[in-house]
């Protein structure tokens, strides 16, 4: 299209802007928008609505169709509300739970969102102040809703803001009801917004909610006695000023754990993040104060949860006594190995169990799984997915854990969405059991490696902003399917995966067979004769595109392990060069 014949189009859809349907404050800045010069950021702000990906909606806070603010929440709730009426017509009363972080005004879209469903009719359970997300999803369950939203951009920069929706069970929706709400969403005009609530309709939520969550979350135990033993070890915890506050150290504390250590700094709950560039626990940045308090007071674990407190990153001492920060991999590894192998000590595994992981999460979690004849199911990138597997099991076999690589993972089946407080719990766990072994974590993790095969992960994120970004990432996707890679680090491709037609090559027996998949995805996957994995995919809420480089070997010993792994950072860097990244 050109620029043009875009402008044009974006300057007549800003101008609906204007109306009295929207208030002073809106129409100002819209206003301002048009008599700039420089009409980049009214394009950005207006050349497309916002739509549901792999997180829901999310977006940077401002006017506009292309932002996050009260008309594009309300539109997604009032379209929401449209298709509850519809689904669950023939109910008395439908419910909803809402939650919000600590975001710059997720309180205020939390809380129109809540009008807008009791002008509908629908019951609104609104906590009472931020919450995570997880918990959000355990109260959907618990109070028999019928669906949830949670005001969240999860780990973006500051300027983000966004909206998760659940559906019954407690899990973000997945086709079709993502369709299908979207279908609704697009067909609100702002008139039909029903921003005049009926106070009676909605509930406040309040500490009940947190302690039931707690209870049960300490069911998931396995060594009490472990964390009786070792319940002083030093555990640093930062939040990174989010909703993880309000509830892992007092679920920490309930499950046993007496030397929960605080960042005081980032108990601060604050949209701004002041000490982060990015909240991400991913981040090593983002972790770096925590380390810091970790190190001053001799601490044996560092956690750090983002802004929602669904993901939970972790850093654990090695051999030299040094804080290293461990991986998304790394610790659904870690996870899954210790929840299996005290099952089975226990006399637990009945055959039934199952495990599950995303397609761009290590096979390592798999090797571990099946040899210890738990079955592990693998799904598509987006926690919705996991639950997707969860949903089609209940009742039928049972879920014993589940993860993927961007610091998720989810112990419970009470919850379906990734939980760190939960990951926190067991984390803390896993470090009074190993003691109780004679090992540290550190150690532990190579002796995994050394009875199941070594593995080294690394993701990459490209980031390309705007309009112009989408395009670059749309190229960039043709290029590798048009022009598809031969060689990876030396090692000749033998398989190539792609989710969006659902076929796969085998180059080596020159076959094509179809991926048994529940719906198409934008990922594409190449495998090598040495093991070599990688993945590349566009983000679904962010302006990115994902590499994820997996390398295998094998590790004898423990004193192995700083050979093998420096021989695994180079070979990531060779595949990095040839992906030209």
């Amino acid at each position: 299209m050109e620029n043009n014949e875009l402008l044009l189009q974006v300057t007549a859809k800003a101008k609906t802007w204007l109306s009295d349907k929207y208030d002073d404050e809106t129409r100002k800045l819209v206003q301002a928008l048009l008599d700039k010069e420089d009409k980049t950021e009214l394009i950005e702000a207006f050349y497309k609505d916002l739509e549901f990906g792999t997180g829901g909606l999310r977006g940077i806070m401002g006017v506009g169709t292309n932002r996050v603010n009260i008309y594009t929440i309300g539109g997604a709730t009032q379209g929401l509300a449209n298709y509850l009426l519809k689904e669950f017509s023939t109910l008395k009363q439908i419910k909803v739970v809402i939650g919000h972080d600590c975001r710059n005004n997720s309180r205020k879209y939390a809380e129109i969102s809540a009008e807008i469903l009791s002008a509908n009719g629908i019951k609104a359970y609104l906590f009472e102040d931020l919450r995570p997300t997880p918990e959000v999803s355990y109260a959907i369950r618990k109070l028999g809703c019928q669906s949830g939203i949670m005001i969240t951009a999860s780990h973006n920069p500051k300027a983000y803001n966004g909206y998760k929706a659940y559906w019954e069970d407690g899990a973000q929706v997945i086709p079709p009801h993502d369709k299908n709400i979207i279908a609704e969403v697009n067909r609100v005009n702002v008139g039909d917004i029903k921003f005049k609530g009926n106070k009676e309709l909605i509930e406040t939520l309040t500490k009940e909610i947190d302690e039931s969550y707690i209870n049960d979350l300490k069911t998931l135990q396995l060594s009490p006695d472990a964390v009786k033993r070792h319940g002083s070890i030093g555990i640093v915890y930062t939040p990174l000023h989010g909703t993880g506050f309000t509830i892992i150290p007092q679920a920490l504390k309930a499950c046993g754990f007496n030397n929960i250590i605080n960042v005081p700094e980032q108990d601060v709950l604050s949209g701004d993040f002041p000490t982060v560039v990015s909240p991400n626990p991913e981040d090593p940045a983002a972790m770096a104060m925590a380390v810091k308090k970790g190190v001053e007071t001799n601490a044996e674990l560092v956690f750090a949860t983002d802004p929602d407190a669904d993901r939970f990153g972790a850093a654990i001492r090695n051999d030299k006594g040094e804080f290293i920060l461990l991986n998304g991999n790394q610790t659904m590894l870690i996870l899954i190995y210790y929840i299996i192998t005290r099952k089975r000590e226990l006399g637990q595994l009945t055959g039934k169990e199952y495990t599950v992981r995303t397609i761009v999460t290590s096979a390592l979690t798999q090797t571990v799984s099946e040899k210890n004849g738990v079955e592990m199911f693998e799904c598509y990138t987006g926690f919705k997915w996991i639950a997707s597997v969860m949903r089609e099991l209940e009742g039928k076999r049972q879920y014993i854990g589940g993860g993927e690589e961007s610091y998720g993972f989810l112990a419970e089946d009470f919850v379906r969405d990734k939980d760190s407080v939960s990951a926190a719990i067991l984390f803390g766990e896993i470090a009074a059991w190993a003691k109780d072994n004679g090992k540290t974590l550190y150690e532990m993790l190579q002796d995994i490696y050394v009875e199941y095969g070594f593995s080294k992960e690394k993701g990459i994120s490209v980031v390309k902003e705007g309009r112009t970004g989408a395009e670059e990432i749309e190229s960039m996707m043709k290029n590798f399917r048009e022009n598809p890679i031969q060689q990876i680090a030396g090692s000749k491709v033998v398989l190539i995966k792609d989710y969006v037609t659902l076929k796969a090559k085998d180059l080596v027996l020159e076959e094509e067979f179809t991926l048994e998949m529940p719906t198409t995805s934008n990922v594409l996957q190449y495998f090598t004769e040495d093991g070599t994995k990688v993945s590349i995919r566009p983000s679904g809420t962010e302006p990115k595109i994902k590499f994820y480089i997996e390398v295998h070997s094998k590790l004898k010993s423990r004193e192995e392990y700083d050979v093998v792994d420096a021989a695994a950072e180079k070979k990531i860097e060779q595949v990095c060069k040839d992906l030209g990244i």
